[in-house]
């Protein structure tokens, strides 16, 4: 009896019944395309703003808190110089900004061109790391903080 239509109240107009769904198919190329597209759209208009408005300038991007209130460089301070200086094509000048940045840039264009290939194929696209690796991305990080606030590793300030 589960498979019965309900019946209307008597005080209720009966309703059509809804018919199921159709059965989505796989998501079309353009679909499956759509959003390393769109992370590429959102990369190129951040590049091309840190490319015409120069972080070099006073005024125009907020301080780092973690330097403002300490003084202390975090991993990421110089990495708007940096992304500045790639914009215009000057890799060493991105290198002295923020060379953990510097680093990055290529490793995400290696990582999202996998990611267009894959999603064409329409084969899943995952980043299945062991903890170790995420331990040691974590360390480089930290390393990188800690080295670029000491007297010698100033080399490594922006």
């Amino acid at each position: 009896m589960d498979d019965a239509l309900p019946v209307p109240a008597p005080d209720q107009p009966a309703r059509p019944p809804v018919p199921p769904a159709a059965s989505a198919g796989p998501p079309s190329t353009a679909r499956r395309l759509l959003p390393p597209l769109a992370t590429l759209a959102g990369v190129a208009a951040a590049f091309t703003y840190v490319g015409l408005v120069d972080p070099n300038e006073t005024g125009h991007y907020p301080v780092c808190p973690l330097y403002g209130l300490t003084g202390i460089l975090c991993f990421g301070c110089g990495g708007l110089r940096s992304a500045h200086a790639v914009a215009h094509g000057d890799w060493i000048a991105a290198l002295g900004d923020n060379a953990l940045a510097t680093v990055g840039y290529p490793v995400f264009a290696v990582l999202w061109v996998v990611w267009v290939v894959r999603a064409r194929k329409a084969l899943p696209v995952t980043i299945t790391l062991r903890p170790v690796w995420w331990w040691a991305l974590g360390g480089v990080i930290l390393a990188f903080s800690v080295i670029r606030n000491l007297p010698f590793g100033s080399w490594l300030a922006p």
